[in-house]
């Protein structure tokens, strides 16, 4: 139930389609596709913001969607705007979906969705062509808008002739304490000028802004910038601070001062090139601090200190502005439209000082910009210099006023300067915008009145204006003043006089050069004209720059409709010759108003033709100036013309009417002309442009033609001559082949059953009729298999249900298979077209039983068809088609006796199949079920098709789980999935399926840098060949033309180099004994052996003595929970680590493919609680390997560098130990209670393999007594000592700090870390008696104590020799703690020692042997043993040591673990084992 709020009634339409009843919605179509397109758009959008990819639509289009689907379903908008409202909704649609790769919806021209069964064939394909180009343009045009710039100026910035800086202005720090006013500016450092308007921001004494509505909303665009602005060298974002108020802001007098002084107080500059280029990738919401820079003295005029500050920069102390920027690209409009969010109508705009390089129609301007530059005064009467203050007023010819000034302030009635205190020459270089109507220029001039200024107000008042100026803007001929500066005629007389218009305004205003040269020799003097003077003594000079759109400089006037007839003939020609005028810009600016002009004589003389080559002539040449590169950007403007503003209705007949008569002459030409070769090259170009146009044209005139009986005649007439062109040879080649398909379909479409009976009929065989046939299912098989359409032309592609039922080709096409929509789609189809693979799979199903004894002609040639066609996801149609395998098995078997090629193609195909995306779970059940049922009835073949099934439910499912994982982040899944199926096609004896997984492994480790399980890999594929000249099978993928030999000898050579990364040699080595073999015994490339061969083996051996190979740890990792796939679900693995990969990492690394995981912290096996649980469970801990002792090294005398190789390599075996608590704990002894719990596991292969790791295949639990714990805890400490003796014998530059350490850790008392614990729990008479068993165990460890000592003596001895001099006193500790612990453990477990005897006589035999000697250990099958010797000195030894008793063999549970032999015992025993103790050692060892 859902509350009553969110319940409404829908009227709906219900339409009777064959017996179903179709409910629609009764909204506008309009609203309702863009309802469903959201919800389409809604669920696509999701995933892809997740694996964020670049298709990703912004969300701010359908938040537009949304926004305008409510003011549809208002039903209040006019009709134009209903109009223009839909067309924004289609075309945002259009693009959205174009984007997201869904279906192109083809429209009217009124918006609406054509119906496919009420327009032709034809109509519809053109309505695609459109559609796809528009939304072809349309991305076009949204990719260059909102294309970011992220390196350098971006290809947009340099094609965009329009750019734009956005700039927030947050806050100004300054210490004024009066109001300011700040003038902020684009300013080129290098030129010195001002390139944009005044933003002017007023400041209050309070700090933050004097409208209080302003706050947080400072916003500015300085727009109109071109490339030529974005090319400067530097550009810089400026502010002039000045400040209102008192004319000192030190004075502390206690008289009322003046008030309202406009006076400079700074400038703030920043460097903005790079941001403004974009170069840099600027955020709107990264604040930016531009320093602030005081007047320092009065004569720093602001122009002055701002080119000071931008050659050297000062310190600001902190003041100055925050302001965030951003660098736009193109015109207001664009940029109102695409940055809504940051421009909008409380945006202030300022332009260019200037026009931009490209004036669109509708963009008119008349603008002034004037600067005041400077001034000169003289002082007069008075003895100081006057404080001189300008003041304008924009004038008509009665005196009245109107001013409008800079951009983001209201228009004020008079503009005041800045005041220079006391200073004779101020430079103001202030400039400011006047705005002034068109119709009002002539009669405006603008008036500047200049009046020294007090900072006492007292005195102020009594002051008048002193002198005055003026200029007229515009002269007498129309043309308006020129840019530049204007040296302004300055006259003085009474204030309220220099106040009358009419006394001045016939005077001249400005001084012409011949006027300043006479001026010279009268500077003291001044000449009265009328009521006022001239002063000759003062000057003043202004700056203009006119923008405008209407007004020009010079005497080229404007085309005017005004413009007597009589004067055409000479007016419009002389537009000709001035090139070189119209070359500096001015005509493009008036380009709408000179077309206007020219199209209004045409108009107002459209009775006579007197004028008619005049304008085209003069039309021409502008078409021709503007397509000339340097206006080549009003292009544009142009076009804007064109379909905006070009409004001479009759001019159309005439133009079309010149269109067609250029057009047919140029074509007629360009087609029979005999000109040479390269003209007529030329004109087949320009015809391919212009043949297109006719086309199109005729076709809009043959549909306006009413039908009728001659129209129906021609047209057929035409339809015989376009086949008789389309039948010449190669004609279809070389055109468009979707055409030639639409146009097709339109004919069969005219065509009934009649039609088709009656031409069948006019086959004289059915020969000919059985070639007709196949030849029109290869040509529609071809055309629905090549893609003849676009992908996302879905109405032209289900056209095809009408005409064709073709089968498996049909039926599986990509366009029907409807698992692979949006819900909306699909819906869409079903409702239209309906499932159609259900009705063509029976037709299949039914030609298949009809074939009869046919069937086998058909196997296995149409067992992979038949499968994919079963993949389809449709229940029914796989019930219906999935019999058709036991027909195909029945037919062969009853043919040959089995059905081993139904077989092979089915367990090739559905590799194919499955990998690409077919079947599922449910094909697996259904695929067992019918065939089961099928063989049922049939008992000679229910147990082969048992076994097939079998067979096949195998393959399917580590085929689902190998598609699984090809898409998941976690290789090692790929991995495994893919030894299961090679494992798999081993197991059936598929030899080429089992290859292709094997290279597909082999790829996989070597993505990861598994070099050794690469290597593995490939040398399971060189196991299958033979060293012989047999040719290759073809399954294996290889050339034919390659032997067997040829193949294996390059595996061989790949799998070396393999091992080799892999640190691998001796894999290595045993590969290039037998390649040697190959070379020696049978090839006899003795070159190749001696070169390549034996000297790469024999880097191999020197590698393994030289090079140290960290041993990597395993680790033991279960996956429990039914959460996990089958081939991982409750089963424990065994992974080799890699070098130097703790355990942490591999844990981490292993907890990211399984995020959702719950890590175990146990080692215990979890109960059926944990294994049944529907939750992912990780446990993972560290295992020890086994060493298994190769045959061939047995009994031998090895060097630990080849032993220590096998304790982590071929290791099938391994230990994980846990301690555990048993009986009585003593607190001050826990060796006595601490028992291990071990489990053994055993891996399905030894490792290193083909993979990382190995499934455990079984388990095994033992326990091990304290005592024996403590005895594989003493042979492991004494094999560390052995093996730290042997390093630092052999490298003189280890560190000493690891040997200090294990040393001290064992001799020191205070450490107890050596065996007083041992001692402590088990040689008591108290243990002795209540374990009477352990008396050989506990001779063993006694043993083990005593030859500790030898052992700990030779480290002591290489210490002394290593040990720095400020380990010393370190050294002599460690030297007397074990002097106490030899004499205790002499004392009570014997002696056990090497003793130096001499050096022997030069005949004795043993002096043969001269190198270092090092430890050598003999190898026997139960236990492991060593002779230790520490260095060359000790050659010759005598053993002394009280026997302890026999040696016991240790126990097959231990690991083999070196132990000494010196006792007399010890001797005895080894020499009824070996009969000669000393010939033996001397043969193995070297001496004795």
């Amino acid at each position: 139930m859902f509350p009553a709020s969110f319940v409404h009634v829908k009227e709906v339409i219900i339409e009777k389609r064959g017996g179903q009843e179709v409910v629609t919605s009764a909204e506008m179509p309009l609203v309702k596709e863009v309802t469903t397109t959201l919800r389409e758009w809604g669920s696509i959008w999701k995933q892809l913001y997740v694996v964020r990819t670049s298709l990703f639509i912004p969300l701010q289009l359908m938040w537009d969607l949304m926004e305008w689907r409510s003011q549809l379903l208002s039903g209040t908008l006019p009709s134009d705007e209903f109009k223009e409202l839909k067309q924004k909704v289609t075309s945002k649609i259009d693009y959205g979906n174009k984007i997201l790769e869904l279906d192109l919806v083809v429209r009217d021209e009124n918006g609406n969705i054509l119906d496919p069964d009420k327009a032709s064939v034809i109509s519809l394909f053109r309505a695609h062509e459109d559609a796809s180009a528009k939304v072809a343009e349309r991305i076009k045009e949204e990719q260059s808008n909102v294309q970011a710039d992220h390196s350098g100026i971006s290809a947009r910035i340099q094609s965009s002739p329009t750019h734009s800086l956005y700039v927030f202005v947050r806050n100004f720090v300054c210490r004024i304490g009066e109001d300011a006013e700040l003038f902020m500016s684009l300013y080129d450092p290098i030129k010195q000028t001002i390139i944009s308007e005044n933003y002017l921001v007023r400041w209050g004494s309070k700090g933050f802004p004097k409208e209080i509505d302003m706050l947080n909303n400072l916003k500015v665009v300085f727009t109109d910038l071109g490339n030529k602005d974005l090319s400067r060298e530097k550009i810089y974002l400026i502010c002039q601070i000045v400040r209102e108020g008192r004319m000192d802001l030190r004075d502390t007098s206690t008289k009322k001062l003046t008030q309202g002084l406009r006076r400079p107080f700074g400038v703030a500059v920043m460097d903005i090139t790079d941001i403004i280029k974009g170069k840099i990738e600027c955020d709107e919401e990264k604040q930016y601090f531009i320093p602030f820079h005081p007047v320092l003295a009065e004569n720093d005029f602001l122009h002055t200190l701002l080119n000071k500050v931008t050659a050297s920069r000062g310190d600001s102390g902190g003041q100055g502005l925050w302001v965030t920027m951003k660098a736009l690209v193109g015109d207001m409009v664009q940029i109102r439209k695409e940055y809504p969010h940051l421009v909008d109508r409380s945006t202030v705009v300022a332009r260019k000082l200037g026009f931009p390089e490209i004036i669109m129609p509708g963009d008119v301007r008349n603008d002034i910009y004037l600067t005041l530059v400077a001034g000169d005064f003289d002082k007069y009467n008075k003895t100081t210099q006057k404080n001189v203050e300008v003041i304008m007023w924009v004038c008509d010819e009665e005196g009245k006023c109107s001013i409008c000034l800079g951009a983001g302030d209201r228009p004020v009635s008079e503009y005041k300067s800045v005041i220079y205190y006391q200073v004779k020459q101020p430079r103001w270089m202030e400039t400011f915008k006047v705005a002034i109507p068109l119709e009002e220029m002539q009669r405006i001039h603008l008036r500047f009145m200049f009046r020294h200024r007090s900072s006492q107000e007292s005195k102020d008042k009594g002051e008048k204006n002193f002198a005055m100026a003026f200029v007229r803007l515009m002269k007498e001929d129309g043309t308006v003043l020129q840019d530049g500066l204007h040296d302004l005629v300055v006259f003085k007389g009474d204030s309220k006089r220099m106040e009358d218009v009419t006394s001045y305004l016939s005077l001249p205003s400005t001084r012409t050069q011949g006027d300043i040269h006479k001026g010279t020799g009268l500077m003291r003097s001044s000449s009265s004209v009328g009521a006022l003077s001239v002063s000759s003594r003062d000057s003043f000079t202004i700056s203009t720059l006119v923008c405008s759109t209407k007004l020009t400089q010079n005497g080229v006037c404007m085309l005017n409709v005004s413009t007597p007839s009589q004067n055409l003939f000479s007016l419009c020609p002389s537009l000709m010759p001035c090139t070189p005028l119209l070359s500096t810009v001015p005509c493009p600016q008036f380009l709408q108003d000179t077309l206007d002009a020219l199209f209004n004589i045409m108009m107002e003389h459209s009775q006579t033709d007197d004028y008619d080559i005049l304008v085209f002539d003069a039309l021409i040449y502008i078409i021709g100036l503007i397509a000339d590169r340097k206006f080549q950007h009003f292009n544009t403007v142009l076009e804007a013309y064109i379909k905006q503003h070009f409004s001479a209705t009759l001019a159309y007949k005439y133009v079309s009417i010149c269109q067609l008569l250029y057009v047919c002459k140029f074509v007629s030409v360009s087609v029979f002309s005999p000109f040479p070769t390269v003209v007529l090259q030329r004109s087949i170009s320009c015809r391919d442009v212009l043949l297109p146009m006719m086309l199109r044209e005729l076709s809009g005139a043959l549909l306006q033609v009413k039908e009728g009986q001659d129209e129906r005649r021609n047209s057929v007439e035409l339809l015989n001559n376009i086949l008789q062109v389309l039948s010449k040879k190669d004609v279809v080649r070389r055109i468009i082949p979707s055409r030639v398909v639409a146009c097709m379909t339109a004919i069969l479409n005219q065509m009934d059953d009649r039609h088709y009976s009656r031409y069948i009929e006019t086959f004289p065989g059915n020969t000919d009729l059985v070639d007709f046939l196949m030849e029109t299912f290869l040509l529609f098989k071809d055309l629905i298999g090549k893609h003849v359409y676009p992908s996302d032309w879905m109405t032209m592609i289900m056209l095809w249900n009408n005409y064709f039922h073709l089968a498996v080709a049909f039926i599986t096409q990509e366009s029907l298979q409807l698992q692979h929509f949006s819900p909306t789609k699909r819906n869409k189809i079903l409702t239209k077209y309906g499932d159609m693979r259900r009705l063509i799979g029976f037709a299949i199903r039914d030609m298949w039983y009809k074939l009869g004894s046919n069937k086998i002609c058909f196997i296995p040639g149409m067992v992979g068809p038949m499968l994919e066609m079963t993949l389809i996801p449709e229940e029914e149609l796989r019930r219906a088609t999935i019999p058709i395998f036991f027909d195909m098995m029945q037919c062969e078997h009853s043919h040959s006796g089995n059905f081993k090629k139904f077989e092979n193609e089915i367990i090739l195909k559905l590799d194919h199949e499955v990998e690409g995306g077919g079947g599922d779970e449910q094909y697996m059940d259904l695929l067992q079920g019918i065939l089961l049922e099928c063989a049922s009835q049939h008992a000679q073949l229910v147990l082969q098709v048992q076994h097939f099934v079998t067979l096949v439910k195998g393959l399917l499912e580590r085929l689902l789980d190998y598609r699984a994982v090809m898409s998941d982040e976690s290789r090692n899944n790929r991995m495994s999935c893919t030894v299961n199926l090679l494992n798999f096609y081993k197991d059936i004896n598929r030899e080429g399926m089992y290859i292709r997984y094997l290279y597909k492994l082999r790829d996989l480790h070597l993505d990861t840098e598994n070099y050794t399980e690469a290597a593995y890999t490939l040398l399971l594929h060189s196991r299958l060949l033979k060293w012989s000249e047999e040719q290759c099978l073809p399954q294996m993928d290889f050339h034919s033309s390659q032997t067997q030999r040829q193949l294996k000898e390059s595996l061989y050579n790949t799998i070396i180099g393999y091992f080799d990364k892999g640190k691998m040699w001796e894999e290595a080595i045993g590969l290039c004994k037998e390649l040697a073999e190959q070379y020696e015994m049978e090839v006899f490339d003795y070159e190749l052996l001696s070169q390549s061969l034996v000297k790469k083996q024999a880097k191999f051996y020197e590698n393994i003595m030289k090079i140290l190979r960290p041993k990597p740890d395993y680790f033991a990792v279960g996956y429990y929970g039914c959460g996990y796939p089958p081939f991982l679900r409750n089963k424990v693995f065994i992974h080799r680590g890699k070098e130097y990969e703790r355990r942490e990492d591999f844990q981490s690394q292993l907890m990211s493919q399984f995020p959702s995981a719950v890590r175990l912290n146990t080692t215990t096996m979890p109960g059926p609680d944990i294994r049944n649980s529907p939750i992912q469970y990780i446990q993972c801990f560290t295992v020890q390997p086994v060493l298994e002792i190769p045959p061939r090294l047995k009994n031998k005398p090895v060097p630990d560098q080849i032993i220590n190789f096998y304790k982590s390599n071929y290791v099938q075996r391994f230990h994980y130990s846990r301690p555990v608590r048993k009986g009585s704990v003593d607190p001050d002894n826990e060796f006595a209670s601490m028992w291990i719990e071990r489990t053994t596991f055993y891996t399905a292969y030894k490792l290193p393999g083909i993979l990382r790791w190995f499934e455990a295949i079984s388990m095994t639990h033992t326990t091990i007594s304290p005592l024996e714990n403590a005895i594989e805890t003493m042979e492991t400490t004494n094999e560390k000592i052995l093996t730290m003796i042997n390093q630092y014998q052999g490298d003189d530059t280890l560190p000493i700090n690891p040997l200090s350490m294990l040393l001290n850790g064992i001799v020191d008392p205070a450490v107890m870390g050596g065996f007083a614990k041992y001692e402590k729990a088990f040689f008591t008479e108290e243990y002795i008696l209540q374990h009477p068993e352990d008396k050989d165990k506990l001779f063993r460890l006694k043993d083990l104590i005593a030859w500790q000592i030898p052992l700990l003596g030779a480290g002591v001895t290489i210490h002394g020799k290593r040990v720095m001099d400020d380990l010393k006193p370190f050294h002599e500790r460690m030297e007397e703690c074990f002097k106490q612990l030899k004499k205790k453990v002499e004392k009570e477990y014997g002696v056990r020692e090497l003793v130096r005897e001499g050096n022997g006589g030069s005949g004795d035999r043993r002096r043969r042997w001269n190198k270092p000697l090092k430890a050598v250990q003999l190898l026997n099958g139960t236990s492991y043993h060593s002779i230790y010797l520490f260095s060359s000195e000790y050659r010759h030894f005598s053993l002394q040591c009280t026997p302890l008793g026999p040696l016991t063999p240790l126990p097959p549970s231990f690991a083999p673990v070196p132990f000494l032999l010196a006792s007399t015992y010890d001797l005895q025993l080894y020499f009824h084992l070996f009969c000669d103790v000393e010939q033996y050692v001397y043969r193995n060892v070297g001496v004795f």
